[in-house]
């Protein structure tokens, strides 16, 4: 049986819950200020793993910043944003993330989500919270896969659910082969 896609977890990454007024300018500066990336359109991300933002709900949004950063950029956030009314939590080891990375890699994810992951359903930069199978997770599109993220107390099941989805042989319902 080949392969669909490759599947590997990532190293820890920064990851920072912001909630407030998202749409508020004083927000939108301290947001870019923190990370280098826009605050996003809705269901969509801004900037890379280095320096990302994620919408993950009208009021919400998951900054990714380099994991030795998180303490200082909190700090900043929470002096920009002393007089907002703003919850800014670190939840980085709280999380964990994988990369799903090849010509199948929606198929793969397509086994285990509720999600039409064509890609005219579902683009590049954009962003889902969904169930994989019997876990919330979170994932997006890049140009060459999709960073998924889950909670890491079931990181494991995640890990073998998306191994064993990536080893079954394609079935062609998003257009592929």
């Amino acid at each position: 049986m080949s392969e669909l896609a490759k599947v590997t977890r990532l190293a820890l990454r920064g990851m920072i819950t912001f909630r407030g007024d998202v749409s508020s300018a004083r927000v939108k500066k301290a947001i870019k200020a923190a990370t280098g990336a826009a605050v996003p359109k809705v269901r969509s991300i801004s900037g890379n793993r280095d320096g990302g933002v994620a919408w993950m709900s009208p009021d919400e949004l998951l900054l990714m910043v380099p994991y030795g950063d998180v303490q200082n950029i909190i700090a900043d956030l929470s002096k920009a944003l002393v007089n907002d009314h703003v919850l800014i939590a670190d939840v980085s080891d709280a999380r964990a993330v994988f990369r799903v990375e090849g010509v199948e890699a929606a198929q793969v994810l397509a086994r285990v989500c509720p999600v039409d992951l064509h890609k005219d359903s579902f683009d590049i930069g954009e962003i889902r919270r969904t169930r994989m199978a019997q876990v919330a997770a979170a994932f997006w599109r890049d140009e060459t896969g999709f960073e998924v993220i889950c909670f890491r107390s079931v990181a494991d099941y995640v890990e073998a659910l998306l191994q064993r989805a990536a080893q079954a042989t394609p079935v062609g319902a998003l257009g592929g082969r």
